[in-house]
């Protein structure tokens, strides 16, 4: 039975975490968050310490490796901006990490996290849940045994709508999100690099802080993407449900269904980290890059290869 540490016990994908290490068989020692809203914790974890000072939490966990019983895990599921000095903190104290995606906002902090990994020890494990998705597994294969010269034509779209409370949340702020395509899409933007091979041509055809929309090349594909919070955006057929949604990622007219599977991702992905086969650093780097050139790319006007819905966008 491995030990836990959680940051960020109150954040919507704290309960994913919680489930999974119950479901692997492991132990919540501590847990901490600004906010106080962490009931959830009672249904899997009643016994565990809980601070919402991270000094005190910082001190819990000093006394801990004082005498001896020292944290085998912290998982990170704080703000994306707070992701890297948790990291830091969990690595200076020899303590391996699982982290929330974006890993970080920013390509020179993953070589940070590396310097970090070498000098105290300990290992960062990033969530990539897509990855052990058994349609992306299954698309990944069919593009790796179609001809080796065969690019496809993809469009990818998700509209998630949000409330006003999301803009006046961390997530309305770039330097804290990273902005829409960092917060709503970095998963995706890896699922492409995992599907298609390596990025060759990054180009952004808008930005505002609801809606992003822009075009990639990758070894085996074109992809014109569109991301957006703005429920205005939303094609009739939007799902309803907890919040108005619509996800599709079209290859050549056919499109890939994976709206479900995805329950019990996380609890796989803790299988594979404590069995030694988490994703680490470098697994991040093309998706951390990606969205990093996206944030600070000159916006192209009149692209070749718009998205469909941009029209929509530019011109109502």
């Amino acid at each position: 039975m491995k030990n836990f540490a959680l940051i960020g016990a109150a954040g919507y994908i704290a309960p994913r975490h919680l489930k999974a290490i119950k479901e692997t068989g492991n132990n919540l020692v501590v847990a901490v968050d600004v906010n106080d809203s962490v009931g959830i914790m009672d249904s899997h974890f009643p016994e565990a310490e809980f601070f919402t000072e991270f000094e005190e939490f910082s001190g819990f966990v000093e006394d801990l490796k004082q005498s001896g019983h020292k944290l085998d895990y912290v998982a990170i599921c704080s703000p994306n901006y707070l992701h890297l000095p948790h990291m830091k903190f969990a690595l200076q104290n020899g303590i391996d990490v699982i982290c929330e995606k974006p890993l970080v906002l920013n390509t020179a902090d993953l070589d940070a996290l590396t310097r970090y990994e070498n000098e105290y020890g300990a290992k960062v494990n990033s969530i990539l849940q897509l990855r052990l998705h058994p349609s992306i597994i299954a698309l990944r294969e069919k593009v790796q045994a179609a001809p080796a010269d065969k690019v496809f034509d993809v469009d990818l779209t998700y509209l998630t709508s949000r409330g006003k409370w999301y803009l006046k949340s961390w997530k309305g702020f770039d330097e804290k999100s990273g902005g829409v395509a960092t917060n709503i899409g970095v998963h995706f933007y890896d699922m492409l690099h995992f599907i298609f091979g390596k990025i060759t041509h990054n180009e952004v055809h808008y930005r505002d802080e609801k809606t992003s929309s822009g075009f990639l090349k990758y070894e085996r594909a074109n992809v014109r993407w569109f991301l957006s919070i703005d429920a205005n955006h939303l094609p009739e057929n939007a799902v309803q449900g907890e919040k108005l949604t619509y996800r599709s990622i079209d290859i050549e007219g056919e499109e890939l269904e994976f709206s479900g599977g995805f329950t019990d991702l996380h609890t796989q992905s803790y299988e594979r980290i404590l069995a030694g086969q988490g994703y680490g650093v470098e697994d991040n780097r093309a998706a951390i890059e990606t969205v990093d050139v996206m944030r600070k790319a000159e916006i192209v006007r009149n692209p070749e290869n718009p998205h469909p819905l941009l029209q929509k966008v530019l011109h109502g």
